[in-house]
Formats: C-alpha cells, sequence, structure tokens
C-alpha cells in the first residue's frame, strides 16, 4: 500500500497530527501504531500520589484515531528512509511520500543494571509505567521513615519534571501523616541543578528547603544491588567522577529513556547514543531527508519532552507537511515552546513555561504562574486533561 502521509506512532502527537492533517483537508492519512489503550501520561503523578486510579488515565485508541485517517493496528519495525517505505511486524510494506516520525520513547531500565529487578521488588517504584504508577501510592503510604530516594538521569526523558513532582507529592503526604520528620530524603539527578529556568528553579528550591529535602546534582544513578537495598551513583565533579553508594528504605527512580528501536537502527538516528531523530529544531525537518518530519519525544529539539511542547510543535509540522506536499517553501516555525506543570503539593502547582531562549513564555493572561497555586492544581486535575481529550486530540486547539 502507499499513502501520502504515514504518521509512526499513535500516542499524543501522532493523534494530534492526524487529527489536524484531516481537518485541514489531507485526506489520505494512514496512522501505524499497535496499542489498544491510550493514556494521559500527565495524570500518573496524581496516580503514584494516590489521587486517582490509572483507570481514570485512559481510553480506547479506538475511540481517538480521527474520522478519515487509515489504521494498521500493527507496529512498524523498520523503515528504509530511501525507498519511503515503513514495514510492519505484520509484514505490510507502507509506501509514503511524507512520513511524520512520533513513536515516542522506550524505557531503558536495563541500562542502570539492578533497575529492571528494583522496580519488581517490594521497595521500588516509578510513575513512568502505568502498572507501577499505583504501587508508588501504596509505598508511600506505607513509608514510616528511613532514607527515600528519588533518582533522575541527566540524559533527557520525557516529562523531566516527574521526578521532583513524585518527590514533593510524597513529602507533602509525609508531612500530613507526620512521618516526614522521620525520614531522610535525597533527590538525585544527573542534571546540574534543581530546573533550567531560574525563575522557576528559585520557587523550586524553596519547595526543597520546604520539605528538607537533601539534593545531590550531577550524579547519575548507575547500579541498584535491589537485595541489599542499596543504589550507587556517579556524581561528576571539577576533580573528575566519583562514586559513593546510599541505602534506601524505599526508591523512586525515573528510568533512562532513548528513542525505540526501530529509529536507533535506521538511518533516520542521528549521532546521539539515545537514537534521537535529527531535525531543524524550527521546522521540524529531518536534517537529511526533507520527506521526513519528527516531533514530540523522540525528536532531538532542545527543549523538554512534555505533552506542552507536543502541542505547539503539531501545527507547525502539519502546516509543513501540507507545504511539502505542495512543493512550497516552509512556512511553520516552532519556537521551542514547552511547559512543565510542578505539583508541589496535594492542592498546589506551579506552571513552568519557557522556550528555546530559556525564557519564561506565559500563555495564561493575569495569572502569576510562578507561584505555587491553588487554580494551578485545577488546572492540572480536571483543565488540562479535558482539554487534551476534547480539544487537542480532536486537532481543534
Amino acid at each position: 500500500m502507499r499513502h501520502r502521509v504515514v504518521v509512526v506512532g499513535g500516542g499524543s502527537a501522532g493523534i494530534t497530527v492526524a487529527a489536524r492533517l484531516r481537518r485541514a483537508g489531507e485526506d489520505d492519512v494512514l496512522l501505524v501504531d499497535p496499542t489498544s489503550w491510550h493514556h494521559y501520561q500527565p495524570l500518573w503523578t496524581l496516580v503514584g500520589a494516590g489521587v486517582l486510579s490509572i483507570a481514570r488515565t485512559r481510553r480506547r485508541q479506538a475511540d481517538l484515531v480521527p474520522k478519515g485517517v487509515a489504521w494498521v493496528r500493527d507496529a512498524a519495525v523498520e523503515i528504509d528512509a530511501d525507498a519511503r517505505v515503513v514495514t510492519t511486524e505484520g509484514g505490510l510494506r507502507i509506501g509514503y511520500e511524507v512520513l511524520v516520525l512520533c513513536p515516542g520513547v522506550e524505557l531503558a531500565f536495563d541500562l542502570v543494571p539492578g533497575l529492571t529487578e528494583a522496580m519488581a521488588g517490594p521497595d521500588g517504584s516509578t510513575n513512568y509505567v502505568a502498572s507501577l504508577a499505583p504501587k508508588t501510592a501504596e509505598l508511600v503510604r506505607r513509608f514510616r521513615g528511613g532514607r527515600a530516594l528519588f533518582c533522575a538521569p541527566g540524559s533527557p526523558i520525557k516529562c523531566p519534571g516527574a521526578p521532583q513532582k513524585a518527590a514533593y507529592l510524597a513529602c507533602d503526604l509525609w508531612r500530613r501523616s507526620g512521618v516526614l520528620g522521620k525520614a531522610d530524603v535525597t533527590y538525585a539527578t544527573g542534571a546540574g541543578g534543581i530546573f533550567g529556568v531560574p525563575e522557576f528553579a528559585t520557587v523550586l528550591e524553596e519547595v526543597v528547603a520546604r520539605y528538607g529535602i537533601t539534593t545531590r546534582f550531577s550524579t547519575e544513578l548507575v547500579e541498584i544491588d535491589p537485595g541489599g537495598r542499596r543504589a550507587t551513583f556517579e556524581t561528576t565533579g571539577p576533580d573528575g567522577k566519583s562514586r559513593t553508594s546510599l541505602d534506601y528504605d524505599l526508591l523512586w527512580a525515573a528510568p533512562p529513556q532513548r528513542a525505540p528501536e526501530l529509529v536507533r537502527d535506521s538511518p533516520l538516528a542521528g549521532t546521539s547514543p539515545y537514537g534521537w531523530v535529527p531535525v531543524d529544531r524550527h521546522s521540524l525537518r529531518h536534517v537529511d531527508f526533507p520527506e521526513v518530519f519528527a516531533l514530540g519525544d523522540v525528536c532531538d529539539a532542545p527543549t523538554s519532552k512534555t505533552g506542552a511542547a507536543i502541542r505547539a510543535q503539531a501545527p507547525v509540522v502539519v502546516a509543513n507537511v501540507l507545504a511539502t506536499l505542495r512543493g512550497e517553501e516552509l512556512a511553520g516555525r516552532y519556537d521551542g515552546y514547552s511547559a512543565c506543570p510542578f505539583t508541589t503539593a496535594r492542592g498546589r502547582m506551579l506552571l513552568a513555561e519557557f522556550d528555546y531562549s530559556l525564557a519564561p513564555h506565559p500563555t495564561l493572561p493575569l495569572i502569576d504562574t510562578r507561584r505555587e497555586r491553588y487554580d494551578m492544581w485545577l488546572l492540572k486535575r480536571y483543565g488540562l486533561p479535558a482539554f487534551y481529550w476534547n480539544l487537542m486530540l480532536r486537532g481543534l486547539a
């Protein structure tokens, strides 16, 4: 089979792009995606905090694929960029005029020895897996003191604020239940600081101080001994690298992440060890293949991998895909907008919005989103999910 536009990946980016293409009048769009369920993953933070169930974060994929978009319910396993052909696990060969790549990321637990086993054990969890986010809530509820480790890699991951949010919401619960005074809470990250935008970093540093969290920056989780409940870290400092180990009673870890094997093993991957797709940062067109566009978590655009970034990238990609089909110059430009909603307590959130310049980029008039606010919590809990299901995925906003 052959189609004018083939979209690989049916997550936030794939469904949004497909819907916008249909609304723009493109009637030959094929979506390649094997999943049965579509999750609104930003709510997994609240699942891990015990606020709601995982079932409240998902809907049937069949109900979300836009009308008029063909759907191959199969996994893409190979891309021949020279022949412009995508091959699926079931053996279909699908030709394309324009390819939109948005298959998301692969969680690479295997890059940290012992991490997979720790997640399966009684003391470890993460909110990056649907089946484990409820476990986070249970571990936090049962915790009665000791050392709680929250870890994040320094390499790019989707929703890079999620490890902090897990720590803040856990500390808030422990504060309310009287356990926080018995807890030694450590946040260790391979990143060089709490956040890259100074205006928001200042507020987050106050949150860290309020909960008494010990921060370890430029400190990468490199190994876990799940039986001994011991985590080993490698810290990069002015004198080089050094290793240290910490015992834990509760371990929460964001796994390293990389492009899916489909992308890593194709000529569309760049030189990054994680296989990100190299794109022009403004047009989101592949740097070597002009008929290929990438957006969302899989591309190497130098901004945070969030749903808010996808929301800003999707109309740019659609405009440029249509221009490519018509043989016109690309007019769509992405400015690097992204946003991280930091839930700092149950009932409190600040919204960090920024662009490529790492300057605040507020989009809500008359609201100071740099403060912890109750109305921002309501936005996180109710407003953004409604916007996502009813507007964004339908190509309306």
